[in-house]
């Protein structure tokens, strides 16, 4: 299986986004509160410090789970805190999946789970690393007994740069009135995933 990392599989931060140590053996506390003050600046509100380095421990801790080649936390306005998390993450072919393909990645990520909010919608698209599906999902977390919960909402793309393996781009949100706005970060993120 191949070693990805970051400097095997590139993409461009987001401006205004912080890179999580998703591979990286640091004191998760350190890391977080020095991330929040380079973020935040010098001389700035320590409150306000203090919240975005919980959210950054925590949107670590999250995003270590799934072991992705590479994670941000996109946090546009400091007083908001984190956004959106942008991910990018490398599926390898195996026994039960020889080969990488669209149809494979698309089928991945337009399978709705109990959590489906609704219907993913799904489209093919060109990149210049190769084919792809582009997939909007959203989802119902933190339910209640009514169904009432957070809608989690997520644009991905999968991409087969190779048919022994294939990058799953995601960026995930909570907050609808920024959508457009994040698919469109998401579009052009896409468009610059590279491999060496």
């Amino acid at each position: 299986m191949p070693a990805f990392s970051s400097s095997t599989v590139r993409m461009k931060a987001p401006e205004d986004a912080v890179a999580l140590p998703v591979r990286e053996p640091v004191d998760l506390g350190f890391w977080a509160m020095d991330a929040a003050r380079q973020r935040v600046g010098e001389g700035g509100d320590e409150r306000l410090i203090e919240a975005l380095a919980e959210e950054l421990r925590e949107a670590a801790v999250d995003a270590r789970t799934r072991g992705p080649v590479t994670a941000f936390s996109y946090v546009p306005e400091l007083r908001l805190g984190e956004l959106a998390r942008v991910e990018l993450s490398a599926l390898v072919a195996d026994d039960t999946y020889p080969t990488m393909t669209v149809d494979l990645l698309h089928r991945y990520l337009t399978t709705p789970t109990p959590i489906s909010f609704r219907p993913p919608e799904a489209e093919p698209r060109e990149l210049p690393l190769g084919p792809a599906v582009r997939v909007r999902h959203a989802y119902v977390q933190d339910a209640d007994r009514d169904g009432t919960g957070t809608i989690l909402e997520t644009c991905a793309y999968g991409i087969v740069p190779d048919g022994k393996w294939g990058l799953v781009l995601l960026t995930s949100w909570r907050e609808q009135a920024y959508t457009d706005r994040l698919c469109a970060l998401t579009d052009r993120l896409a468009q610059a995933v590279a491999v060496n």
